[in-house]
């Protein structure tokens, strides 16, 4: 028998660096406060700033017209209210909106606010790239440049929600880079974003999407958060997910189960495995069923027809009906699914492409 691969994650994480400046934005409103003490200003200052930058979403000092001039003049020569800006904004037809961000040293990372009936759900990135190298993904076509710092998390969703100009409902980090090897930036980020005094979005309003990076995982389990989670599982079948997915952090699909049950026993919460399709690789009713017998019981199954690529033009999604068929194997047996509609395909929605586009076009 062969011995399972070992966890790459260490491998997959970009080295540190120097993190780039912090921001108004990247403070708890402990940290807040401090910063007006600093400045000889009462703590109530410090309440009105996090609520102008996490409730109003103001992206300038100029914006905050009940603080005294002199006050955001030396803010101003501090720190700015937010580290990135928006190096491109696209809408689609479906109302799905994503923006490409421009980081303090000129990387670029993307996120997305999909628009639904009374939810607005922001999608967001940990990494600028990634190094699972899932063979259909764009964000990991060309590696992992590095982590992204908490502040840069936290400022994906106000920028999307500022375009929104609504209360963001939902957020999954399910964009660029695996979020596991981003452990303790993305707690950081996540606290601030469930702060009550921020966006004050609660843990059933989360979900975090990862390969399955065990040392991440279990990192990620002890801080506490009772947020949804979802699998990249992406095959029933080890060496075809091995192939699909050459750096997820998991050896088998067997562990993979094991950790969506340990994520339930500790949280309550039932785990999804998301499976993108691929036409004659994945959707075969052999696939179905073997999918069956791993999801069921706490572990629901997301089905995800894949958003074509330019760099794999040999990989496609399946036929409506063979989707259909997928899913009506998996319902028999009891599992409970949802087929992911596509969404924003005309604004490159899916991970990483508006970040290759834009690089290719410079």
């Amino acid at each position: 028998m062969s011995s399972a691969p070992t966890d790459r994650s260490s491998s997959a994480t970009a080295p540190p660096d120097a993190p780039p400046p912090p921001s108004l934005a990247s403070l708890t409103p402990l940290e807040t406060e401090a910063i007006c003490r600093g400045l000889g200003e009462p703590p109530y200052r410090a309440r009105q700033l996090t609520r102008w930058v996490h409730k109003k979403f103001a992206a300038d000092y100029d914006a905050m017209s009940d603080l005294p001039k002199g006050f955001k003049e030396r803010l101003k020569a501090l720190l700015p209210v937010r580290a990135t800006t928006v190096a491109h904004a696209h809408r689609s037809d479906d109302g799905t909106t994503k923006l490409l961000l421009r980081m303090t040293d000129g990387e670029q990372v993307e996120c997305v606010l999909i628009p639904e009936a009374d939810r607005f759900t922001a999608c967001l990135s940990t990494q600028v790239g990634c190094g699972v190298g899932c063979v259909f993904c764009a964000s990991g076509a060309d590696g992992v440049k590095r982590n992204l710092t908490h502040g840069e998390i936290v400022e994906q969703a106000l920028h999307l929600a500022s375009v929104s100009q609504a209360r963001l409902t939902n957020i999954v980090v399910m964009g660029m880079g695996e979020p596991l090897h981003n452990v303790e930036e993305l707690g950081r980020a996540l606290r601030i974003l469930m702060d009550p005094a921020g966006l004050d979005l609660g843990s059933r309003r989360i979900t975090v999407s990862t390969s399955g990076v065990r040392r991440g995982f279990d990192q990620f389990l002890r801080l506490g958060f009772k947020v949804g989670l979802a699998i990249s599982l992406h095959s029933p079948h080890d060496a075809q997910r091995r192939e699909l997915v050459p750096r997820g952090g998991s050896g088998t699909v067997a562990e993979l189960r094991e950790m969506a049950l340990r994520w339930f026993r500790a949280t309550g919460r039932d785990v999804t495995f998301e499976v993108v399709l691929l036409d004659g690789r994945n959707d075969r009713d052999a696939d179905a069923r073997a999918l069956a017998l791993l999801a069921g019981r706490h572990i629901n199954v997301n089905l995800i027809p894949m958003n074509p690529v330019p760099f794999a033009p040999m990989l496609r999604a399946p036929s409506p009906e063979r989707v259909d068929r997928f899913t009506k194997i998996l319902r028999e047996r009891g599992v409970v699914v949802q087929v992911r509609r596509q969404r924003g395909d005309d604004v490159a929605a899916a991970c990483g492409q508006l970040r290759r586009h834009a690089a290719a076009q410079a």
